[in-house]
């Protein structure tokens, strides 16, 4: 499985930003895929994660701000993020876990992920 970011960028607190993966060679009828970010001298953290179904789960801190959402005929991933904050400035990546149901945000359980794209968010 092979996962690319795009959409990444620089904005304002308070802004909007979306990013998009894509996401090839996936054979599983069961699957999530997930959005995770990471911070310079902080752990990776689960942000949002969906499943084949369409069933999601979301970090606390995101909730209400980011959203995630999928488009199965194109092999998509997106996450929406609006009312950015300072604190959401880190390294996003998009991963992926084959046998998965109801989302989910555990880092290690996740087999592939992408390269990541930088989300600045200045104050």
């Amino acid at each position: 499985v092979q996962l690319v970011e795009s959409g990444g960028g620089s904005v304002q607190a308070g802004g909007s930003l979306s990013l998009s993966c894509a996401v090839s060679g996936n054979t599983y009828r069961s699957k999530c895929t997930g959005w995770f970010r990471q911070a310079p001298g902080k752990e990776r953290e689960g942000v949002a994660s969906i499943d084949s179904d369409g069933s999601t789960k979301y970090a606390d801190s995101v909730k209400g701000r980011f959203a995630i959402s999928q488009d199965n005929a194109k092999n998509i991933l997106y996450l929406q993020m609006n009312s950015l904050k300072p604190e959401d400035t880190a390294m996003y990546y998009c991963a992926f876990r084959a046998y998965c149901w109801g989302g989910s945000l555990h880092a290690p359980s996740y087999n592939y992920w992408g390269q990541g794209t930088q989300v600045t968010v200045s104050s």
